[in-house]
């Protein structure tokens, strides 16, 4: 039955308020029956029509306490059309709880969101994706993930203190922690079903929906602080700048604070002026000086006072808010891959766009971020395939290899990730070749433990700010207009973004010789304290900036786990050294370790040239010619071949340069440079 109840809860801050609290178990409707119209207005939809097709049926198949409840299902990849809506008005101010109890079906999925306004879609205040794998994630809040029992009935409660920007969330009346969000205001919850993963399929019901609403009576002078916390990367000796914000929660306008910061027992100081903070408007700020964090764990708190020079405010409840701070020591010489699966076609992709920067503006000491593309023109299409294998769907995560994850939960493993000590420190050295684009890598890898040849080498070149001008650099984009929340800036962009307004951060450009590594990168036995390094080279295409390429070398475990890695600028490498390797991949681009099977002459040439082919066994080959901006300028589809052949190239009408000639052995690329004189 649904109940609208009043009772007093006395003292709610500095105010006397009651509370307003809304209960409906669902066990007063008849089964089979849209709910809407059984509900007395208490329930509509996402176009406000009780009884449609986005109503749902009251269901009696399954329930928390007898015996009716609310079913959703759905196996459209869009989701829907159950689309079910309750409104509370605008809250911003005050607590507000959700409470109901829900049972996922093995296996399936489950999702809700909270609306900003009474308008459906304007914005999004929270997206709730309970995932097929067990886990519970928000679109808008970063490094949040908990876990739920599928299968079974459970308890999920929201408590929400809008004046200090507090979500807590509880599974099973256990807290599964808590964060403050950008979006500090609701009105409605929208129940839709809907399965971001492969194979979409949503089941699940919620019995015994309950809010309880209590409301805040402003004062006439308060400020408070609802978020405490630092700008950059939680990680000891890490240098961070102290950040909180502040709203006014009183009537009367703010002028003027003060603030302390108290972090491992200093106290940090500062005073704010010349402010124009009318009431309920939230504003950030950050202390000048930034701070060093030490190893353990420390509250960091922050305390306003002295509000427009009058000393205390009228709430001091509010005044108040810290954060526990306990920094990630990591291990000596660790560095951690995370791979992204994107494409530019995947409306959901420019949140893993987001956190790979955040990652790279927090962690670039600790963090090798990698955006492996799919469908579009920046596809690798090898590295693509490999990663597609390990994934179910897009935007995904990879970090060191691991299971499979959302960009906006990297943080959980990748914070043990960097704890876990490596098997070997590996460093990039480099040479550069400007005139001819040669790029000569070594990887090395110093064992701090004993190993086998059961461990390999790998290298990926990523470059940032990639950039084109067909609509196939268009970036479809799920966040225009706000309606699924904020996202690093994409919510005031169109969907799609326009090429000429996107820029690509870490794009994998080449995964060499493999995505598993050379096999042959180290002796059978491997003792601490040995150095071993792999050698490749390769041409860089004239459409590449070499100012923002990163080398990222990889040391690939036998589980096929990434143990340890390196990152370097070119520039970088260069000055750290070329080291000549004992072992080349005989997958290497431009490499000479490919005479053997692979050989042009006479080069430099002016007239033609002859691609010598060697294989031991029969093999598909094709070739292409092309010009260093990528251009083909000749194509030999050579079928089935073994033994030696030759491949005969015209270029007595090609300007002097540099050209590429790409030959695939079996989807083995390899590629040689030929000088035209």
């Amino acid at each position: 039955m649904k109940k609208q109840l009043l009772f007093g809860l006395g003292l709610l801050l500095s105010a006397s308020t009651f509370s307003q609290t809304f209960l409906d178990n669902f066990d007063a409707y008849t089964p089979g029956i849209k709910l809407g119209p059984q509900s007395a207005g208490a329930w509509t939809t996402w176009s406000n029509a009780p009884g449609g097709t986005e109503d749902v049926n009251v269901s009696n198949a399954a329930s928390s306490s007898p015996s009716n409840s609310l079913y959703f299902a759905s196996t459209a990849s869009t989701g829907g059309p159950t689309d079910l809506v309750r409104h509370f008005g605008v809250l911003n101010t005050g607590q507000f709880v959700l409470d109901f109890n829900m049972k996922v079906n093995a296996g399936k999925a489950a999702y809700f969101n909270l609306q900003k306004t009474a308008v459906m879609g304007n914005t999004y205040a929270l997206d709730a994706f309970f995932r097929d794998n067990g886990t519970l994630v928000f679109n808008q809040i970063s490094g949040f993930s908990a876990t739920y029992p599928q299968g079974s009935w459970f308890n999920f409660r929201l408590e929400i203190n809008f004046n200090i920007n507090k979500w807590e969330i509880f599974i099973d009346n256990v807290s599964a922690g808590y964060f403050s969000n950008a979006v500090n205001q609701i009105e409605a919850i929208d129940i839709f079903p809907v399965d971001n993963d492969t194979p979409f399929d949503a089941q699940y019901y919620i019995d015994d929906f309950q809010t309880i609403i209590t409301p805040y009576i402003l004062p006439v002078l308060n400020a408070g602080v609802t978020y405490a916390g630092f700008n950059g990367g939680n990680i000891a000796t890490n240098s961070v700048v102290p950040a909180f914000k502040v709203r006014n929660l009183g009537v009367n306008q703010i002028t003027s604070f003060d603030i302390t910061c108290n972090y491992n027992g200093v106290n940090y100081n500062q005073s704010y002026s010349a402010l124009s903070m009318n009431s309920l408007v939230e504003q950030s700020f950050t202390l000048t000086n930034p701070i060093s964090l030490v190893a353990g764990s420390n509250l960091m708190t922050y305390t306003v006072s002295n509000v427009n020079m009058s000393g205390p405010d009228d709430d001091a409840a509010d005044d108040i808010s810290s954060i526990m701070v306990s920094p990630i020591v990591p291990a000596l010489g660790k560095m951690v891959v995370g791979e992204e699966a994107t494409g530019t076609w995947c409306q959901w992709c420019p949140r893993g766009a987001v956190y790979m920067d955040l990652f790279e503006a927090d962690y670039a000491d600790f963090w090798a971020g990698i955006a492996v593309h799919n469908g579009d023109p920046m596809t690798v299409t090898d590295y693509d395939a490999a990663i597609g294998a390990l994934i179910g769907g897009y935007p995904s995560s990879l970090v060191d290899r691991g299971a499979e994850g959302d960009p906006s939960g990297m943080g959980t493993e990748f914070f043990a990730r960097l704890q876990t000590a490596p098997t070997a420190f590996i460093t990039n050295g480099a040479t550069w070749d400007a005139g001819t684009r040669t790029l000569n890598v070594s990887i090395s890898a110093d064992f701090q433990a004993a190993a086998t040849n059961s461990y390999k080498l790998a290298c990926v070149l990523t470059e940032d700010n990639v950039t084109g001008t067909t609509s196939a650099y268009n970036q479809s984009n799920a966040y225009a207009g706000g309606g699924s929340g904020v996202m690093g800036g994409f919510e005031v962009l169109a969907n799609p973004v326009p090429a000429a307004q996107m820029n690509y951060n870490h794009v994998a450009r080449v995964i060499s010789p493999s995505f598993d590594g050379e096999p042959m990168s180290f002796p059978p036995v491997v003792n601490a304290g040995e150095i071993h390094t792999l050698n490749m080279s390769f041409v860089l295409p004239a459409s590449w900036d070499e100012t923002q390429v990163h080398i990222i070398g990889m040391l690939i475990a036998p589980s096929g786990r990434i143990d340890n890695a390196g990152k370097a600028t070119i520039a970088e490498a260069v000055v750290n050294g070329f080291v000549v390797g004992n072992t080349a991949s005989v997958t290497d681009i431009n490499s000479d370790q490919l005479d053997a099977v692979f050989r042009v002459f006479p080069n430099p040439t002016v007239s033609n040239a002859t691609v010598g082919i060697n294989l031991t066994k029969e093999s598909t080959v094709s070739l292409k010619f092309m010009d260093m901006a990528g251009k083909i300028i000749a194509t030999r589809n050579c079928g089935s071949l073994n033994g030696s052949s030759t491949v005969e190239l015209n270029t007595s009408n090609l300007k002097a340069g540099v050209y590429l000639i790409e030959l695939t052995v079996n989807n083995e690329v390899m590629v040689k440079r030929l000088i035209v004189e």
